[in-house]
């Protein structure tokens, strides 16, 4: 084994091409589902392994070509197969297209290695993975999907590992599966370093592990039986596939009246016996304009399927095609008994070089090459229908159509539209061959209704059709290749709010932004606007006398939960923002009153306690001084044996004193800037005072006070003057919309009621603001401590740039938004 080891070390090509083929194979194993689905944790291990930080950028993009290559063949092979029946050119042809669309297909194998090889060279490995993982969640979110596949899609099997879907959908997935890759890979290079080296990166693994799966569990656990009466849909599967080839045989006319007539059978079947609400017919089941016949045996057709709907008195919906001026749609049909005709969905992802050519690339030549490639007209997103019920219900659904159940944002657009169920639509006929890819449309499709916490009823063509419910499980399916009526019951009552659906897929814009803010720092950092350096100095003569804080223990304590509440209210105002939380959406007044109870009132009272308490500090012959009128409180400096810092800034910043006799002195000092009266302090002391090394908190502290000193930051300037300048232009655009003029409601009105409407938008900003300035705080805090746990000397530089980058997105971003909202106004 050692030899093994060494031979591979001795050769890097080797140990690359061993990487790759590894993890190939880790990777073929995890498509296949069921218990392998663990393997996704460590299935790029081996080729991470193999990544040679100090190569050259050229190889390492050969190194991640070569793993899209592996890792296409590995996991869709069967789409090469399928590529090459479908244009007739034979399996070999097909695969040959699919290694040279392989980096189209999976371009985040190049963007994860390059980019994990230059943050390598300048970040620790915690960071390094970061950046490296965010990179390829960004490039999946930027570049479009063929397939809709990622990587957190193999994570299906596991009924508890999927639930975390709701939250960060499965680009969050696969943002967890990557770090928990590199963790597993950073243990295995570190093995030799001992046992404190490996285990935390093992712990950070297990600890994503097992946060994945105790939110699953929590989820499942809470998940109630629901009392509200099913929507039972049954799922035509006719199993009817090779049109071509029964046209040839039988005739266009003819082939057409056999399909109708198998579902017409089924249907009567799903609803005499089954008694079944709604019945749901496959994608293109019905291949002609419903509603707009061609021919008289088209119109004939029409009326035959209105007669079987009237008959049923049941709901149908069915794939057929659209038309208007613009061209022709893949279409939804919503046919009601007695009514006819509701309406159309028309499919909006529509697949490239099959059912349609970008325009760009359209024209005589491409037809001649690709034969079979559409003219369908993309739909204009997603819409909900109500599906009307014989007893009485009105249940709105969202439609979908093969592919797009492929696109999250189109499921989450339907469930804020108000859809209480998805209906699924999907000719998977090219599966026919390769059950594997059908099987991963299927899991990809049921992510949407974990995502939304919506039921879902899918059917396709041969397979697999299904009935799954919110949580992702099959409550009734088909096989593949068979003809058979699917009927599933689903609970349908109004979702709970899931944070996809209140912000959308935001993994990958989050990994973007974050991969835009490190690059502009390092541009900072690069272009000299960074000083690393001494940002804090220590007092000198001239500083003192210097405002303190002489908190009690009972006292800190009072005006630390204070000040904890008010933060919390903000970050609750913040968190009910996000969510779309309709009271703070359109009522300023209800923004005003939650504010100022929230976060103002404890905010002062806070801020009372701590001026009950104010002294100034200052050092007289060899005594710390603290005095606040007639009250002095004064402290020997040879008493004081070190000075801490508070490991956590509540109520503010501080510090704690240590004695020499060993005991904490019974009063903590809150202050502006601790860190430089503590390095005031140190030279005054007894010499023989004991030095301590600089802990966490010292850092995070000493860090924290080389805020930026800008006139930017003046809370008059950013929290009086900054609202005052949004809220005009906001403002004079309500008073053109709502009273015709930029002063119509001082006609209409009055100057009272034009003031006082003023003054109520000034305050709504001020708030929006604050809500701002909090968000962009907790960032700058958040980043500051992952600089001193991750890159510590480092950590005042990235704090400078923080601080700069957060007046900026408050200064520019506040207006900019703004100006992008009055534009599309």
């Amino acid at each position: 084994m050692n030899r093994l080891a060494a031979f591979l070390a001795s050769r890097p090509r080797t140990r690359e091409v061993a990487g790759i083929v590894a993890s190939a194979l880790l990777s073929f194993l995890y498509a296949r589902g069921g218990l392998a689905w663990s393997l996704g944790f460590v299935a790029l291990v081996p080729w991470l392994l193999s990544l040679d930080e100090r190569g050259s950028f050229a190889r390492t993009l050969l190194a991640a070509w070569a793993m899209a290559v592996a890792f296409t063949l590995a996991v869709f092979a069967w789409f090469g197969s399928a590529i090459g029946a479908f244009t007739q050119l034979g399996d070999a042809a097909g695969l040959a297209i699919l290694i040279v669309a392989a980096p189209l297909l999976q371009p985040q194998f190049l963007a994860f290695a390059l980019t994990r090889q230059l943050a390598g060279r300048h970040a620790g490995p915690a960071l390094r993975a970061l950046v490296a993982a965010s990179a390829w969640v960004a490039t999946e979110w930027l570049v479009p999907r063929l397939l809709g596949d990622t990587l957190g899609d193999g994570l299906y099997p596991s009924r508890t590992l999927r639930q975390a879907a709701d939250v960060v959908g499965t680009t969050g997935l696969t943002f967890a599966l990557l770090l928990a890759n590199e963790g597993v890979a950073a243990a295995i290079e570190r093995r030799r370093d001992g046992l404190r080296a490996v285990a935390w990166p093992l712990a950070s693994t297990a600890a994503i592990a097992l946060l994945l799966a105790g939110y699953g569990a929590a989820t499942l656990s809470s998940t109630t039986a629901s009392t509200d009466k099913p929507l039972r849909v049954a799922l035509v599967q006719s199993d009817i596939v090779d049109y071509e080839r029964l046209r040839q045989e039988h005739g266009a006319a003819e082939v057409v009246r056999e399909v109708l007539d198998t579902h017409f059978a089924m249907s009567y079947d799903a609803v005499e016996r089954q008694h079944a609400d709604a019945v749901l017919w496959s994608e293109t089941v019905y291949p002609t304009t419903f509603g707009h016949p061609r021919s008289e045996a088209g119109a004939e057709l029409d009326r035959a399927i209105q007669s079987i709907v009237d008959a049923a008195r049941v709901p149908f919906v069915f794939g057929t095609y659209d038309i208007d001026a613009a061209g022709e749609y893949n279409a939804a049909a919503f046919v009601e008994p007695g009514k006819g005709l509701l309406g159309f969905y028309r499919k909006t992802r529509l697949f490239p070089l099959t059912e349609a050519v970008p325009a760009w690339l359209d024209g005589p030549v491409l037809r001649r090459w690709l034969p079979w490639a559409g003219t369908w007209k993309p739909g204009n997103g997603a819409r909900v229908f109500p599906l009307r019920l014989a007893d009485g219900r009105e249940i709105p659904v969202l439609p979908l159509i093969c592919r797009d159940d492929v696109d999250s944002q189109l499921a989450i657009d339907g469930a804020r539209l108000g859809a209480r169920a998805i209906l699924t639509m999907s000719n998977d006929a090219w599966f026919t061959e390769h059950p594997q890819g059908a099987a991963l449309h299927q899991a990809v499709a049921a992510f949407r209704s974990i995502e939304t916490r919506l039921p879902q009823f899918r059917v396709t063509t041969n397979g697999y059709s299904a009935a799954i419910d919110p949580s992702g499980d099959i409550v009734a399916g088909a096989r593949m290749g068979e003809r058979t009526l699917v009927v599933g019951d689903l609970p349908v009552h109004a979702p709970p709010r899931t944070l996809m659906v209140a912000w959308g897929d935001w993994v990958g814009r989050a990994a973007a932004a974050f991969l835009a803010l490190l690059a502009a720092l390092a541009a900072l950092r690069r272009w000299g606007g960074i000083d690393a350096g001494e940002t804090t100095p220590a007092l000198d003569a001239a500083s003192w006398p210097v405002e303190v804080s002489v908190l009690p223990r009972a006292a800190r304590v009072a005006a630390g939960a204070l000040r904890a509440f008010a933060r919390a209210g903000l970050m609750w105002m913040i968190a009910a923002v996000l969510l779309l939380d309709a009271r703070l959406q359109s009522n300023t007044l209800a923004q005003i009153r939650m504010f100022v109870g929230l976060f103002l009132l404890p905010e002062a009272a806070a801020w009372c306690v701590l001026r009950a308490f104010a002294a100034r500090a200052s050092v007289v012959d060899g005594v710390l001084v603290l005095a606040s009128g007639a009250r002095r409180l004064e402290l020997p400096l040879g008493d004081i044996a070190s000075t801490r810092p508070w490991r956590l800034p509540v109520p503010g910043p501080g510090l704690s004193v240590q004695l020499t006799s060993g005991r904490r002195w019974r009063h903590g000092l809150a202050l502006a800037r601790p860190d430089a009266l503590a390095r005031a302090l140190a030279p005054l002391r007894d010499a023989s005072a004991r030095a301590e090394a600089p802990s966490t908190a010292a850092r995070y502290a000493h860090a924290a006070q080389a805020s930026h000193r800008s006139r930017l930051g003046n809370p008059l300037l950013k929290f009086g003057a900054l609202p005052l300048l949004l809220a005009i232009p906001a403002f004079r655009l309500h008073q053109n919309i709502a009273y015709g003029g930029t002063f119509g409601e001082y006609l209409t009105f009055g100057w009272q009621a034009y003031v006082t409407t003023f003054v109520l938008w000034w305050a709504a900003w001020t708030v929006a603001v604050v809500l701002c300035a909090t968000a962009v705080r907790a960032a700058i805090e958040a980043g500051t401590l992952a600089g001193v746990l991750f890159a510590p000397a480092r950590a005042i530089g990235a704090r400078l740039a923080l601080e700069r980058l957060g007046l900026a997105a408050l200064y520019v971003g506040l207006p900019a938004w703004l100006m992008a909202r009055m534009v599309a106004a």
